[in-house]
């Protein structure tokens, strides 16, 4: 090794460096593994103590050169408290999400330490929670790891992300049939016509005709409806007892058809206050979807012979008709709040589908 050259070792699986100083050889263990990131930290470590050595500035003692401790902190403290970081920023519904991670965390990893987590441990948790979670919760909750390790790296908690790589899959799901014409027309009759389901007769009908997602139907208020009740804006929706914004984050306004248009106005009252929801439970509350759904929807579907799908099938519905009569796609992702490209995605099959060559000829009948 030349006069001054700082070398780069791996010693026991971590880099150490390693030089010869008036006649003495120094060793400096980084403490981190082989990795390319690392060996570049290492490098510029390597460069600084050579340039310190030709100054006549090198610090035998290597204070100047050893690395700054990090902050000891296990997997369990470290998504603690990026789960109350997220606190400020998440619906209720997304926080017993983190909170049920936090459980199988403290189970798995008990006192590990953060920066002890290679990509090996985290496939090993990925695994552990395949054993108790659907496929789609285990990529939702992976993808919530990784994100806690960036914040982690960014507050220098942790050094290195052992979930960037993390895999999952997720096998195809056949989306529901949507209802058809005839089913949607007996749905609605039967809400109309059943004393016990009359008070949701305007809900389901108005969630047919917009495609509105569950919590934006329930979010409704009246100040949210036009004056000749025409049109109708969307950009909060309701879950949990709390108000939000839509799903994406955005707002749009909605022209009615003269049906729901009058629909609208044979509800509301002429002391209505703008604040009023449009549409409330039998109590007056605002509707809760599960229990609309166990209560009125399931039974009502039951006793007209429809197959069951959940109340959420009248938006994809109303994609669904839109699409097969010709409507643009474009057009119907900004009436109902879609990513254009997620409904292409999504919808791909609907938009002129392609269709199956006949290789076969014709034959008579023998």
């Amino acid at each position: 090794m030349p006069k001054g050259t700082v070398n780069i070792e791996v010693f026991k699986d971590r880099l150490r460096l390693a030089w010869s100083w008036q006649g003495k050889r120094f060793w400096l263990y980084i403490g981190l593994p082989d990795t390319k990131p690392n060996r570049k930290a290492a490098e510029i470590k390597a460069r600084t103590i050579e340039l310190d050595i030709t100054s006549n500035n090198f610090d035998p003692s290597l204070t100047k050169y050893k690395p700054q401790k990090k902050e000891s902190i296990s997997v369990t403290e470290l998504f603690n408290r990026f789960t109350e970081h997220k606190k400020r920023t998440i619906s209720i519904g997304t926080l017993a999400k983190y909170v049920g991670l936090q459980k199988h965390i403290e189970t798995f990893f008990r006192n590990k330490n953060a920066i002890a987590v290679s990509e090996t441990v985290a496939e090993n948790f990925r695994d552990y929670l395949t054993q108790k979670l659907e496929p789609v919760t285990v990529r939702e909750r992976i993808i919530m790891m990784n994100a806690c390790w960036e914040w982690g790296q960014k507050k220098k908690l942790v050094t290195e992300n052992p979930w960037t790589d993390i895999k999952t899959s997720v096998p195809p799901k056949q989306r529901p049939q949507p209802f058809t014409r005839a089913e949607i027309t007996a749905i609605v009759h039967k809400f109309r016509s059943d004393q016990n389901l009359s008070n949701y007769a305007d809900y389901v009908e108005f969630k047919f005709g917009v495609g509105l997602r569950t919590g934006e139907a329930a979010a409704l208020l009246w100040r949210h409806c036009s004056s000749e009740c025409d049109r109708i804006w969307i950009g909060e929706s309701l879950g949990n007892g709390q108000r939000k914004s839509t799903k994406t984050n955005k707002a749009r306004t909605v022209p009615l058809t003269p049906r729901l248009q009058q629909l609208l106005l044979n509800r509301r009252a002429s002391d209505f206050s703008p604040d009023d929801l449009i549409f409330t439970s039998t109590s007056g509350f605002a509707i809760d979807s599960k229990n609309f759904c166990n209560r009125y929807w399931k039974p009502a579907l039951a006793e007209l012979g429809i197959d069951y799908r959940r109340p959420y099938t009248t938006r994809h519905t109303l994609i669904s008709h839109g699409l097969e009569a010709g409507m643009n796609p474009v057009a119907i992702a900004s009436l109902t709040g879609h990513d254009v490209r997620t409904l292409y995605e999504n919808y791909a099959g609907l938009v002129n589908p392609p269709q199956l060559p006949d290789l076969l000829p014709v034959f008579a009948p023998v």
